[in-house]
């Protein structure tokens, strides 16, 4: 399962070489940097979302995360646009800041190839439902705690017990269900899949794939596939940039706008960036003063600066949530990414699991500190390793090129999710290949694996479908008369995951209590 193997290792390596044991897992130079910039675009749409989540949404106060308030007129519902635009921009540079940092740290300490940035699902969590209750500051302190705690986890040894307590069915159940969870995320992302009407999903607008930027998607499905196909080196990044080219050129011509007349999106749009030349200035000068607003104590008080059991209670609860999801999205990202190079040893772990974690677990607490919600690995980095990505040098080239992105973000918005979907369908069927891993006839083994597999797309969310497939798991084994059987950690970790999946009705009763 391993590609390290003696005879790739140099006799006198340098230190780089010993470090990051690039010929050693079987890649160049020239491989970690076509990754890495992979990578970087296919996680580049969270600069232009994040800002959308954490920059539009107001606090208990109604102030803005950049702390000016969102409203002129509160009670008539009038928006000061202008505060607006200008927090959406301060949480753009932080998020590529913070971003870049924590991808070197993973690219320098764990020396694995995978991107970090804000994690979707948290940073709505953040903006939907702590910070309307609380205030910003409070709401990034609970982030810092987050990353705190699970830091803390790392450096105990907990983290990785509980990554080697996981069996081997439910390893390559999920490296398989994100397979299938990041398909169906690129086909959302280019719209290609979309809510239906009388159905949950549907295929493009009301069952057909009828506008310019779905199309745009199927030409570059069509140009990756060829290349793929055909073995060329750089397929991916090639198919990604010529894409965006030609939904430069699309867009240049036919001018698709992102609204309609009524202020409303435009549904034949473009899903995210419009691809349109930056025209005269794509260099920006960033507004960093996002960084170091946390209120730590405060995360513990009520919206009125009273701290009550019900606070303290329901900002636990909210802390154990974001820690369970965060510490089981990046269980199973780093299986797949693992699985996925071919530089998982023969126990199924990646190596330097250790600094793997912990420089996870340091991107959270960034993240709060950053004010742009927790950071936690990327998915995406699965279509830099499809490309050739094996050691941390790609994740310092990610790294890179969102510190670049601070100042050069108008060139980054250039890449529609259009030109990046296609990548991530390519590498959704690569994943899936693995499926023959699991015996299917051995039930107390496979159905787990199963829930495991389609709850990640159905829920949309990989930690749910992690927790269900756990669930399941030690419940087959105890109906089988094998709950002897079942690792000490699985029981610990399932309990933790009942009580997420009943999270709602226990701050109810919390709420009821007090």
């Amino acid at each position: 399962m391993t590609s390290l193997s003696p005879e790739k290792t140099l006799k006198n390596p340098s230190a780089v070489e010993r470090w990051f044991q690039i010929s050693a897992r079987g890649s160049s130079i020239g491989q970690e940097l076509r990754g890495g910039m992979v990578t970087f675009f296919t996680m580049a749409y969270i600069l232009a979302l994040n800002p959308v989540v954490i920059g539009t949404a107001a606090d208990s106060r109604g102030n803005l995360v950049s702390g000016a308030p969102k409203y002129t007129d509160a009670a008539a519902g009038i928006v000061d646009q202008a505060a607006v635009n200008h927090s959406m921009a301060m949480v753009a540079a932080a998020t590529a800041l913070v971003a870049g940092v924590s991808t070197l740290l993973m690219g320098v300490i764990g020396r694995f190839p995978i991107g970090l940035a804000t994690g979707l699902g948290l940073n709505a969590m953040c903006a939907y439902v702590i910070a309307p209750n609380s205030t910003w500051p409070r709401t990034m302190g609970m982030i810092v705690i987050e990353g705190i705690i699970i830091t803390l986890l790392v450096l105990t040894g907990f983290r990785e017990a509980v990554f080697r307590a996981v069996p081997r069915e439910l390893r390559v159940a999920i490296s398989v269900g994100i397979g299938l969870f990041i398909t169906f995320v690129g086909l959302v992302d280019a719209h290609i899949v979309t809510p239906g009407s009388g159905t949950p999903v549907q295929l493009g607008l009301d069952g057909s794939l009828g506008t310019t930027p779905q199309l745009v998607f199927v030409i570059g499905l069509l140009i990756l596939l060829f290349l793929y196909v055909r073995s060329t080196r750089g397929a991916m990044l090639i198919a990604i940039i010529v894409t965006a080219l030609i939904g430069v050129l699309v867009q240049a011509v036919a001018r698709i706008p992102a609204t309609l007349g009524d202020g409303t999106t435009n549904p034949a749009g473009w899903a995210l960036n419009v691809p349109a030349w930056p025209g005269v200035s794509a260099f920006t000068v960033p507004d960093l003063g996002l960084l170091g607003r946390v209120d730590l104590v405060g995360a513990f008080a009520a919206a009125d600066g009273r701290f009550t059991l019900a606070s303290v209670l329901g900002a636990v609860m909210m802390i154990f949530s974001l820690l369970l999801a965060d510490f089981f999205d990046t269980l199973g990202t780093v299986v797949a990414v693992g699985a996925e190079g071919g530089i998982l040893d023969e126990r199924g772990e990646p190596p330097h699991l250790r600094g793997i974690l912990l420089a996870d677990s340091l991107a959270a607490l960034l993240g709060g500190l950053g004010s742009t919600s927790s950071s936690t690995s990327y998915i995406e980095s699965t279509a830099g390793v499809a490309e050739g990505a094996r050691t941390g040098v790609a994740s310092i080239v990610t790294g890179v090129l969102f510190l670049l992105a601070i100042f050069l973000s108008p060139l980054t918005n250039m890449v529609p999710s259009e030109a990046v979907a296609p990548v991530l369908v390519v590498v959704g069927f690569l994943m899936m290949q693995q499926v023959g891993e699991i015996d299917w006839h051995h039930l107390v083994d496979a159905i787990p694996a199963f829930i495991t597999i389609v709850l990640m797309p159905f829920s949309y969310s990989i930690s749910v479908g992690i927790g269900a497939g756990f669930v399941v798991f030690i419940a087959l084994k105890i109906f089988h008369g094998k709950a002897r059987h079942v690792h000490p950690l699985m029981w610990v970790v399932g309990a933790l995951f009942v009580v997420y999946f009943a999270s709602d009705v226990i701050n109810r009763a919390i709420s009821g209590a007090a």
